[in-house]
Parts: C-alpha cells; sequence; structure tokens
C-alpha cells in the first residue's frame, strides 16, 4: 500500500496529487493507494482519498504503507522514519504556489545530504522513478530510526563542541 500525505498548509499541492492519480491510472503504481489531499483543489479519480484525516488515522496509514509520499514537512517525515520507513518527500515549492518560501526544498535537500534518511524528489516527472521498494528501503540496518537518530546527534554534538 503507498501512502500519500500533503499535510494541512492551506496552500493547495495539486502538483503532487495529480501525478500520483496519473501514475494509478496508467499502471505504474499498482498498489492500493490512499492520499490525504489537505485543501488540494484536485480531487483524485484512481486513488481512494480524503481531505483531512485524524492523527490515529496517519498514524495507521503510515503504519501500513510499503512506501510513503509526503510534502516536506519535518514533523511528517520524521514520523515516517521513526517508524522505520524512508519516506519520498516531495517539497512544496514556492514557484508553484504551494508554500510562502522554499523551505521544504532546502531543508529536505540538507536532511537528504547529510542523513540519506529521505529521497528527495523536486521534478515531479521524476516520481513515477521510484517505486522500486530497494531504492528505498534501507536493507542495512533494521532500524533507519536509529540510524538517523545517531547521525543527528553526531552533528549537534559537533556543532555545540
Amino acid at each position: 500500500m503507498i501512502f500519500v500525505t500533503v499535510g494541512t498548509h492551506e496552500q493547495p499541492f495539486n502538483r503532487l496529487i495529480k501525478e500520483v492519480d496519473r501514475l494509478k491510472k496508467e499502471g505504474i503504481i499498482t498498489d492500493e493507494v490512499f492520499i490525504q489531499t489537505g485543501f488540494s483543489t484536485y480531487e483524485p479519480q484512481y486513488c481512494d482519498w480524503k481531505n483531512i484525516i485524524s492523527y490515529s488515522e496517519m498514524e495507521d496509514y503510515m503504519n501500513r504503507a510499503d512506501i510513503i509520499i509526503t510534502h516536506g514537512g519535518p514533523a511528517t517525515f520524521m514520523g515516517a522514519i521513526a517508524k522505520g520507513k524512508k519516506p519520498i518527500v516531495v517539497p512544496r515549492q514556492e514557484k508553484f504556489g504551494e508554500h510562502v518560501n522554499d523551505h521544504q526544498l532546502e531543508f529536505a535537500e540538507q536532511v537528504s545530504e547529510r542523513f540519506g534518511s529521505i529521497v528527495v524528489v523536486e521534478e515531479i516527472n521524476e516520481l513515477q522513478n521510484y517505486f522500486n521498494l530497494d531504492l528505498i528501503v534501507d536493507e542495512s540496518s533494521n532500524s533507519n530510526n536509529l540510524r538517523f537518530n545517531s547521525q543527528l546527534k553526531q552533528e549537534i554534538e559537533s556543532l555545540v563542541r
């Protein structure tokens, strides 16, 4: 199962939702897909969806998902990491009217470069390249969360020395 979440920011994130819906329609995605669409105006035709879900529903979808695709909100993608998942992060971008600036893109790129715990997709047409689980599952560790926390601790310690 694939879980997609765009968060609750008031600007639409139609770019991501349309692409996932297109990939499902064209059979590139064959798994069941559930999308939390937030305040987006596009309504998926080929995926199950709901605008807003409760925290417990989100936890349930994240636990059940083989693949999690999320916006660049740190709390969301770190929640996926805490569950031992390596999320595909598609940051909202200012140039598409998805956010007020590019802080999601900048932060996600830093996390990806420093820790390797997320996959960042900046160009939406590249999303279709990431549906091979081998690309997003860290086979070398039973806990991606432990590895992330260890690297984050080292980074913080190096800054406070």
